[in-house]
């Protein structure tokens, strides 16, 4: 009966049963929640201008019950700042593999569905695209476009393409096998019917499970271009640019870096775990 039950179950309620046993897929959705609630809320319950935020009276506190984690170089609380930072990095985050997950997979798409000069011309982009260092190769694109939060967005969007386009690729040349598709194509079914019917909705769960393992990964580049004043510009309360400013007063207040770098290993380890929970969740292979 308990067999019978299991093969009852539609497939996300079966991915579902799956994801509540992951306690790494628990811990990570709570992580996430909690950051995305503490986005969602910060400016009803923490209004705030960094434009105006000066208090050089209070500069460089260290943390205590008024200012929790303490004081930066101008006065501002840091605390406050971490909060509207979540709002910021989790955008930047959100945006860079949107671009990355809808540009990478139309070329994933297109090179493992036609194959030939297509092919071979994709695969030699993104190998060419591959053979840099991912921050190098996102520096150099805010070199040249600018400095900005949302130039940083794009940049680390198009770094990522790579990941999405490989996986896209290997993803459409196994599926484009399956008698399905084959008895679709033979029905006189259009390539665009066939590719976004009956081939990519067969083949989104690794990229959702790639897409919120990027994210992480996202955060820690916009941080790296924050940090080195390329992503957002002052007075932005974003996570990396806080750590860069905090860096020259860390012998005398090292809470100015530490509480932010705390925040993004806590957001990196959040996504981490979430990805990890639904790979287990979505891989077909799990016991059910």
């Amino acid at each position: 009966m308990a067999t019978s039950d299991a093969y009852m179950r539609t497939p996300t309620q079966q991915a579902w049963r799956r994801f509540k046993r992951s306690s790494s897929g628990k811990a990570g959705l709570l992580i996430v929640g909690f950051f995305i609630l503490l986005a969602m809320l910060a400016p009803l319950l923490m209004p705030y201008d960094a434009t105006k935020d000066r208090h050089l009276r209070l500069r460089l506190k260290p943390p205590s019950i008024e200012h929790l984690m303490g004081t930066d170089e101008l006065g501002r609380d840091i605390f406050r700042r971490v909060v509207h930072g979540s709002r910021i990095s989790l955008r930047v985050g959100v945006f860079a593999v949107g671009i990355a997950l809808v540009l990478g997979t139309v070329l994933g798409l297109l090179a493992g569905f036609y194959g030939g000069k297509t092919d071979m011309f994709i695969s030699w982009l993104i190998d060419i695209m591959l053979s840099f260092p991912s921050i190098l190769l996102a520096i150099a694109i805010v070199a040249v476009i600018g400095p900005g939060i949302s130039n940083a967005m794009i940049a680390v969007g198009i770094v990522q393409i790579p990941v999405y386009a490989r996986l896209t690729r290997s993803m459409v040349i196994s599926i484009k096998e399956q008698d399905y598709v084959s008895a679709a194509m033979g029905l006189g079914a259009g390539h665009a019917r066939v590719i976004f019917k009956h081939i990519l909705p067969n083949g989104l769960s690794p990229l959702i499970v790639q897409g919120t393992l990027s994210i992480a990964t996202a955060i820690l580049d916009a941080a790296g271009l924050g940090f080195l004043g390329l992503g957002a510009q002052p007075p932005q309360p974003e996570w990396g640019l806080m750590i860069s400013k905090g860096f020259l007063y860390f012998t005398r207040a090292p809470w100015i870096s530490l509480f932010p770098g705390v925040a993004i290993m806590i957001a990196v380890l959040g996504f981490n775990l979430l990805g990890d929970g639904m790979r287990d969740a979505l891989d077909p292979r799990t016991v059910r």
